[in-house]
């Protein structure tokens, strides 16, 4: 395969963001795998031919990013993310303390279907197009206390909905199973009234405060791969985002 090359005089953003796009499409083409290390610095601005600094701009843009992180020592890896990691960089919500709160989940309920006109406008996705649906509610010692409600594109995750079980966390299996980074979310978040349904499944009155979490979830291509609509009751606990 012919190695993509760059030169200073072209024309098409700062040479760093160049080499930047090159090394995420390598990773997201599985290249470079989670977990394995990419080529040095000094092997990179060889083969790219641009400075050794470029690349190590690049390369300190995609660990800002969590793309990458460096091993002092070591070298450059591609993140790898856990589930539990996966938890940390998402879930915001926290307990008197301070904690954060890692949720437990019942066994999720997962159809799939054409999407509908709101699944599209929310997902960009075109008509006719399938989707994945999940449902399931997640669990604070044992109690319930979100119903998660998640919406996927079914061409991008081909065989997922024919899980035996879902785990408690799916970036992780995003990223390993389908190549998919998660690179950022979009929340909106709402106070609303619980409804008779939603009461009924966090065990609250109907009329209860909860709060409404609307999350677009996008990978290093700002691609939208995830729809998600969460419902929570904060019993002693509340939703914290650091900006």
């Amino acid at each position: 395969m012919r190695k993509p090359r760059l030169e200073p005089e072209e024309n098409g953003g700062p040479l760093y963001a160049r080499v930047k796009a090159i090394v995420l499409a390598r990773i997201m083409g599985g290249d470079w795998p989670p977990g394995t290390a990419i080529p040095a610095e000094m092997e990179l601005a060889r083969e790219l031919g641009v400075s050794q600094g470029t690349v190590r701009k690049a390369l300190d843009a995609l660990t800002a990013e969590q793309v990458v992180v460096r091993r002092q020592g070591s070298g450059t890896y591609v993140a790898e993310h856990t589930p539990a990691h996966m938890l940390f960089r998402f879930f915001n919500i926290y307990d008197e303390s301070g904690a954060q709160v890692l949720p437990d989940s019942q066994p999720a309920r997962v159809t799939t279907g054409e999407a509908s006109t709101a699944e599209r406008q929310r997902l960009e996705l075109g008509e006719g197009a399938r989707v994945i649906r999940i449902s399931r509610i997640r669990t604070r010692g044992g109690r319930a206390f979100m119903d998660d409600r998640i919406v996927l594109p079914e061409a991008l995750f081909p065989g997922l909905a024919q899980e035996a079980e879902m785990p408690n966390t799916l970036y992780d299996l995003f990223q390993k199973r389908y190549r998919i980074h998660v690179a950022r979310t979009e929340e909106q978040v709402t106070a609303v009234a619980a409804t008779a349904r939603l009461a009924e499944r966090l065990d609250v009155k109907p009329g209860s405060p909860i709060l409404a979490i609307d999350r677009i979830t996008y990978d290093l291509s700002g691609r939208r791969i995830e729809w998600r609509l969460s419902h929570a009751h904060l019993d002693r606990a509340h939703y914290f985002a650091r900006l």
